[in-house]
């Protein structure tokens, strides 16, 4: 049995297409689950009409929190989570379906599409300096992308997990709100020893921050707020001494885009806004096997490096390698 979670907030033209392109698939979900973020449109009449269960936040709780409502109320024995401005191809949920079935992979993603056809997403991953990169972004479809792999992190756009999983590591760090939890839940997949698989021929079309805007005040704010986050939950005790570097040319380098982007008041007030946290997050933090994670953000950060260098580097990642 498969449990879709759609989280949605408001936008509800493209919650239908969402839930238009879950019904054509050639393997339907089971069971649809729309958790609203307490949208003042049309969602929750849409949700539905498409013959989804409906889960109200009666609030704009964040992506993490409504996921997890959706993962609480699931019965399937696997568990789909889509982004609402997300659109399948027909054989998406099959093709995944069938790689999980038929392997040990804990997850399994596919290959998404922006509108012009560019490469929204393939995987995620991770630099030393806690900031993490969309493999493909931005990039033309091509043979580098069209290849199965084992991967260490799964974008939370549109992804099919087994809901032992769950029951594993536990559900979404609502900490995040929204932004960087599918960073968060892909380390603690990796330190756990579970892995996903990319799965190319499983493709879906992605419209991108469709609810906050790529580059909007509160999207710059909460990824910088979680940047810091991520350090403070999930690195060592020595992660000054042993990435304190990259931390600060990461961050800074992510700074000055968010300050082309005319965005540098939400940069700051984010990094404010994680600096304040942070010793109450640091409180509670994962206490993973340093070097086995040393290993894991090293191997992470190779991959980036040798994607950017394969199809061209961005201007953060030249600059990022040049200075660390």
């Amino acid at each position: 049995m498969v449990t879709a979670i759609i989280p949605n907030w408001n936008r509800a033209e493209l919650l239908a297409a969402a839930l238009e392109s879950l019904r054509r698939q050639t393997r339907p979900p089971d069971q649809i689950i729309v958790v609203d973020n307490g949208s003042s449109d049309d969602s929750v009449s849409v949700a539905h009409s498409a013959d989804a269960r409906v889960i109200e936040m009666g609030r704009n709780a964040g992506f993490a929190r409504a996921v997890n409502a959706g993962i609480e109320a699931a019965t399937g024995e696997f568990i789909a989570i889509l982004n609402n401005d997300v659109e399948l191809e027909t054989r998406w949920l099959k093709r995944l379906l069938d790689r999980l079935e038929t392997s040990d992979f804990g997850f399994a993603t596919g290959k998404l599409l922006s509108p012009n056809g560019l490469i929204d997403g393939a995987w995620d991953t991770i630099c030393r300096g806690a900031c993490a990169w969309r493999c493909g972004q931005n990039r033309p479809d091509g043979d580098l992308w069209n290849h199965e792999r084992a991967i260490r992190i799964a974008p939370l756009t549109a992804v099919l997990f087994r809901s032992e999983v769950f029951r594993s590591i536990g559900t979404l760090d609502y900490i995040y709100d929204s932004y960087l939890e599918d960073i968060d839940f892909g380390i603690r997949c990796a330190m756990a020893g579970i892995a996903g698989v990319y799965v190319p021929e499983a493709v879906g079309r992605h419209r991108g921050s469709a609810t906050y805007g790529q580059w909007s005040y509160d999207t710059v704010r909460l990824l910088a707020r979680n940047q810091v986050l991520l350090i403070a939950r999930n690195y060592p005790d020595t992660w000054l001494r042993r990435y304190g570097w990259p931390v600060m040319v990461a961050h800074m380098l992510w700074g000055t885009m968010a300050m082309r982007h005319g965005q540098f008041r939400a940069y700051a007030r984010g990094k404010v806004e994680g600096v304040r946290l942070f010793p109450a997050v640091r409180r509670d933090r994962r206490v993973f096997d340093a070097q086995a994670f040393h290993k894991l953000l090293t191997e992470a950060e190779q991959e980036i490096r040798t994607l950017q260098k394969a199809t061209g580097y961005d201007l953060f990642w030249r600059l990022y390698f040049a200075l660390t």
